[in-house]
């Protein structure tokens, strides 16, 4: 289901500001050289992410998903001076492009990228986080979610990414296990009493979420 119009989607893009060079080239390359080229943040999200770790000035950032690194990137943009940012990806592959990538912006010191599975590696993290981007396999997001959410500050935030899941969501009985687990993240959240959240119809959908 295309949700978004394309005439739309390419309007909002007109008059979103460039990605800095390096954040261009990972898009670039990663369009043009990755089988799940789709699974990008792609440049208007990729600018969302950038303004508002801008707006949030965050100390620590953690990130599940990093995909070739381009999200990273956007989100450090807004990161403070003494910030950093830790990013989670299983494909060693994909791992190995966001690591090149970070070197090339010269973020070496301020990117952790850590190998491994997820849940692995957040139970030796140590972190009180401000900002928490969540794009990493949907059928887990629950888990994340609720082993994240101890660790993120008083009025620090999540954002979880793909909660329209394509549209799959809006059907009545949503099939498959993906939209499946995206709709009972959606219901986990709305009904948590210790967030706030909106649904941001960007992109594939994001879900902004407050922790009280």
């Amino acid at each position: 289901m295309e949700l978004i119009n394309p005439l739309v989607s390419a309007y909002a893009e007109q008059y979103a500001s460039a990605l800095d060079a390096i954040a261009a080239e990972v898009e670039r390359h990663t369009m043009e050289h990755h089988p799940h080229a789709h699974m990008i943040s792609g440049h208007v999200q990729g600018k969302f992410l950038e303004m508002l770790s801008l707006m949030i000035r965050p100390s620590r950032i953690l990130e599940i998903g990093s995909f070739t690194g381009f999200s990273a990137l956007c989100l450090a943009k807004g990161l403070s001076p003494e910030g950093k940012l830790h990013t989670i990806e299983i494909r060693e592959q994909d791992a190995a492009v966001a690591r090149v990538f970070f070197g090339r912006a010269g973020m070496d010191d301020r990117i952790v990228l850590h190998e491994g599975r997820a849940m692995d590696v957040l139970r030796g993290l140590r972190e009180c986080w401000d900002l928490v981007f969540l794009d990493a396999d949907k059928t887990s997001y629950i888990d994340y979610y609720e082993l994240t959410l101890p660790d993120v500050r008083p009025g620090g935030w999540l954002l979880a990414d793909n909660v329209l899941f394509h549209g799959e969501v809006l059907s009545e009985l949503p099939k498959g296990k993906n939209a499946i687990a995206i709709q009972a993240f959606n219901d986990h959240v709305r009904k948590d009493p210790r967030v706030e959240t909106v649904l941001l119809t960007v992109r594939d959908g994001l879900m902004l979420i407050r922790k009280k």
